[in-house]
């Protein structure tokens, strides 16, 4: 699919819903590194989802905030306001990436013990904003 035909089809904001969903399932299991991969996943995708609508193509990374913030003036200002504090989610979640699905390779710690709870919360309570900003946008052109 070549990126005009992409900004037809938001795949990337259907599949940030889909992996929400799998995510409250993942929660309910217990699985704590893994609500906080999807989540990460989620925002990435949902993020990439916003450059598309605004006819960026999205970089092949998983911390899209820079390229965010480098094209804020794309966005409409009810967007816009959030620009900094979704590259924030961003980043913060992607630096989790890896951790949260192969464990601390230096401990050698694996990533069930790394995460609680509150870890889980924190990343879906993250994701559930940057989706809902990424939709609004999406559907409501704000």
């Amino acid at each position: 699919m070549n990126f005009d035909e992409q900004r037809k089809c938001p795949s990337h904001a259907s599949a940030a819903l889909i992996i929400l969903y799998e995510v409250k399932s993942l929660k309910s299991k217990g699985v704590w590194n893994l609500v906080v991969r999807r989540c990460q996943e989620a925002v990435e995708l949902a993020l990439k989802s916003a450059l598309v609508f605004v006819g960026i193509q999205p970089p092949r990374v998983h911390d899209v905030g820079p390229t965010l913030k480098e094209h804020s003036e794309k966005f409409p200002p009810e967007f816009r306001q959030y620009i900094t504090q979704l590259a924030s989610i961003s980043r913060a979640l992607r630096a989790e990436r890896e951790l949260s699905f192969y464990g601390d390779e230096e401990s050698g710690m694996p990533p069930e013990t790394l995460y609680s709870l509150d870890d889980a919360d924190e990343a879906l309570r993250k994701a559930e904003f940057v989706l809902e900003k990424s939709q609004a946008l999406i559907v409501g052109g704000k």
